[in-house]
């Protein structure tokens, strides 16, 4: 039904930027929310940031807020995740995720279950 592909990760040093992006194919992108969920090795998957279907309501884990910023772009069906001052903390496997979700409610768009598509993940790698 929906299908994901993360693409913008790599190599920088603390304090760089990055920007991920999400392409998603598939019929009615606009009535699916969008989540950024992160996995170092031998930790949990965790949620990052997400944004409702309608883009007006996004939310952001502690640890990146005002750092992190997410977006999208329903006419190009694509989410975007800006990642500003780069800790090596952030260093992991960002994963693009979506779900059939008009709501607002953080904790169906911030947990990891429930979310029934998901992307292969890109690499970002945070040096110190």
């Amino acid at each position: 039904q929906v299908q994901l592909v993360e693409s913008g990760g790599g190599l920088v040093q603390a304090g760089g930027s990055l920007r991920l992006s999400c392409a998603a194919s598939g019929r009615t992108f606009g009535n699916y929310a969008m989540g950024w969920f992160r996995q170092a090795p031998g930790k949990e998957r965790e949620c990052v940031a997400a944004i409702s279907w309608s883009g007006g309501y996004t939310y952001y884990r502690d640890s990146v807020k005002g750092r992190f910023t997410i977006s999208r772009d329903n006419a190009k069906n694509t989410v975007y995740l800006q990642m500003n001052s780069l800790k090596p903390e952030d260093t992991a496997v960002y994963y693009c995720a979506a779900k059939a979700y008009q709501g607002i409610l953080r904790m169906v768009l911030a947990t990891t279950e429930g979310y029934p598509y998901w992307g292969q993940g890109t690499q970002v790698t945070v040096s110190s």
